[in-house]
């Protein structure tokens, strides 16, 4: 046989053999099934292997805050006092923004005086200014628009407990994360630490770490606080290690000729060039921290956050969806904000003489118009607080939506709904708990093993033996069914839409316009129309998550087919073929592995709702870390949520080889 003919049998000869691999692999798992009775152990994990590292983790929680000591002082003193110093700019903010400021004086502390808070005119006009500044009256409308929406619907005060505490936890964050990414930009020692961490913070439900948070630091805005700075701190610390590897070497070499030290290299160099990279960390700590406000609502936290738990709690379906737009339309305005600073081009020195008020004429500005409206608030009330009686709200409306909805369709949403459950839902639930555990490690393995080598093999093989060994299989493998089948209809509904975006321009618009706002509605917000309709269970469930989850499906695919070069359409163009086989021959072959990554992300969204679909009723790990934090079951919630953790990395890892191998074979890696 010539060389060009091995050469063309070689990759037919590799996909028979890996086929016949995962045949054999298949036909011994259904073995192992078929002799389930022979091997009671393979059907269910033996309880008296299971390694109880949830009481060790909660009796080093009790070793922790009853007997650690450093000596002077013990660790609760020490968690109590780093509490105590984080309460005075929280204060200061909440003072400033929502509360006023209390002056007291003599040792029983009577009350001085009251200085009032800002006005709700005062703080629209400053935040329009800023839009101004950064960008342009385009941005200024928008953004006062979203803060005048806060006061005229009633949700001011409750906004305003919120922003206090952004405006605390973004700095903190931003600071922090910039010094950790630092020192992983200069040590691939310490990178190889930093990363698994980073891994594993974003992965761990949030509801996991809010019980440490507890125990540590007490209940309270505080603790609310610290539990929103360890979830959105990851993004800055990435952000801040990849933009300072990408700052240009002639760059570095500039500073270093210039004769800069290391700090200078440092602070005037290098920051200054990774600034745009740097501000994108910025803006997605500010999202991450309002897309924290509901679940820091439960251990301390007021603001909008509690408002749509109380909602969500009671049923008020209206009041909920409310605070959850004003909790969007807040993140609307921060995001905007944070972007076109992150696009201003840094300030130009110039050598001709300027005063202060000509170089920051937006600063005097917002300084005058805080101190006008202050003044002529003491006079006229309805500039400090928005008159209540002017006050609008939709709540009616959307209750009598629902209602309307329940009694006139609710036979056949009953319909849909039992239907899937009977043909889809609970077969597909019952096939996963009869599978036997050492077939799905086996299976596992050898996918990391053919698509990663054995590194990838091993590491997968460790996530999933973990959640065996710590006890949790049955109720991942109930996680495993709801996150399944809820991205597979999640995909089925947003990769057509990604499809008929990437070929529309004007429904490409529509269609961000809409993705980024359901991307900013809280997650909870999702679960009160959907309870009112389908009532709790896994249904309910389900559809949450695909609501929650659909974003990155529609995302990915319009980037990927959007991605696809030009001159690789012409030529099929050019070849004779049809629009439809461009689309499906050309375009998604390519594509696909951008879509997948999409798919990959869906499955982090669908897992990072487990727990705020636990209060519907499921019955999977999400339950078990929603249990650990009403019962301040340490252990219990941090290995629960390690192992959601486990399925999400192993989705991830397994997803990621699997993209980067075929953007190899396709040539556009």
């Amino acid at each position: 046989m010539s060389v060009a003919a091995e050469a063309r049998t070689a990759p037919l000869l590799q996909l028979r053999r890996g086929w016949l691999i995962w045949g054999v692999a298949l036909a011994l798992a259904f073995a192992l099934y078929a002799a389930s009775d022979l091997v009671p152990w393979a059907a269910k994990y033996p309880r008296g292997w299971v390694v109880p590292l949830r009481y060790w983790i909660s009796d080093f929680m009790k070793w922790l805050i009853n007997d650690a000591t450093f000596g002077l002082f013990t660790f609760k003193e020490l968690t109590r006092s780093l509490s105590w110093l984080l309460t005075w700019p929280l204060q200061a903010a909440d003072g400033l923004l929502a509360s006023g400021f209390k002056l007291v004086a003599g040792e029983d502390e009577e009350l001085v005086a009251q200085l009032p808070r800002l006005s709700w005119v005062a703080v629209t006009g400053v935040i329009a200014l800023m839009g101004l500044h950064a960008r342009d009256w385009k941005l200024a409308l928008l953004v006062g628009a979203c803060f005048l929406y806060l006061a005229v619907f009633g949700k001011w005060d409750s906004a305003m407990v919120t922003l206090s505490s952004i405006v605390v936890v973004v700095p903190l964050s931003v600071g922090i994360g910039l010094l950790i990414g630092i020192r992983g930009a200069r040590s691939a020692r310490s990178e190889a630490v930093i990363t698994p961490i980073l891994d594993l913070m974003q992965t761990v439900p949030v509801f996991a770490y809010l019980v440490p948070v507890l125990f540590l630091f007490g209940f309270g805005p505080v603790a609310a606080m610290i539990a929103t700075m360890v979830y959105a701190m990851p993004p800055m610390v990435r952000c801040t290690m990849l933009a300072l590897k990408m700052v240009p070497t002639e760059v570095v070499e500039f500073g270093n000729m210039a004769g800069c030290s290391r700090r200078q290299l440092l602070w005037k160099v290098m920051i200054p060039a990774a600034r745009p990279t740097l501000m994108v960390g910025v803006n997605q700590v500010i999202m991450l921290s309002l897309n924290m406000v509901i679940i820091a609502s439960m251990i301390g936290a007021g603001g909008l956050g509690f408002d749509v738990l109380t909602s969500l709690r009671r049923l008020w379906i209206g009041q909920g969806l409310e605070a959850g737009i004003a909790i969007t339309l807040l993140a609307i305005a921060l995001d905007r904000l944070s972007q076109a600073f992150a696009g201003k081009p840094p300030a130009q020195r110039r050598q001709e003489r300027r005063g202060f008020a000509r170089h920051h004429p937006h600063l005097i500005a917002a300084l005058g118009l805080i101190a006008l409206a202050t003044a002529l608030s003491l006079v006229l009330p309805a500039l400090q607080s928005f008159p209540e009686s002017l006050t609008l709200t939709t709540g009616p409306f959307w209750d009598a939506l629902v209602k309307w909805i329940n009694i006139n369709f609710f036979d056949q949403l009953e319909a849909v709904k039992t239907f899937l459950l009977l043909n889809a839902l609970i077969p597909f639930k019952r096939f996963l708990l009869a599978i036997p555990w050492p077939a799905v490690v086996g299976l596992l393995a050898l996918a990391g093993l053919q698509l990663g080598g054995w590194r990838l093999g091993a590491i997968v093989t460790g996530l999933a033996l973990f959640v065996a060994v710590t006890g949790n299989w049955p109720k991942a493998m109930i996680s495993t069914y709801l996150v399944g089948i809820s991205v597979v209809i999640a995909s089925s509904i947003g990769v057509p839409i990604g499809i008929w975006a990437a070929g529309n321009e004007r429904a490409h618009r529509v269609v961000q316009v809409a993705i980024d706002t359901l991307q900013t509605l809280p997650a909870f917000v999702y679960l009160i129309p959907v309870v009112m309709l389908f009532r709790v269970g896994d249904f309910s469930a389900m559809i949450a998550v695909v609501a929650y989850s659909l974003v990155p499906a529609i995302r990915y695919t319009d980037h990927g087919i959007r991605q696809v070069p030009p001159s690789i359409i012409e030529a099929a163009t050019a070849a004779g073929c049809t629009r439809w086989q461009i689309l499906w021959k050309v375009q998604l072959r390519l594509a696909l592995p951008e879509i997948m990554l999409g798919v990959n992300q869906t499955i982090m969204m669908g897992l990072s709702m487990l727990v705020i679909t636990a209060l519907v009723g499921t019955r999977d790990l999400g339950q078990e870390v929603y249990i650990a934090l009403t019962k301040a079951d340490t252990g219990r919630g941090v290995v629960a949520g390690v192992c959601v953790a486990c399925i999400a990395m192993i989705s991830d890892r397994l997803i990621s080889a699997w993209s980067a191998r075929r953007k190899r074979e396709l040539g556009i890696g």
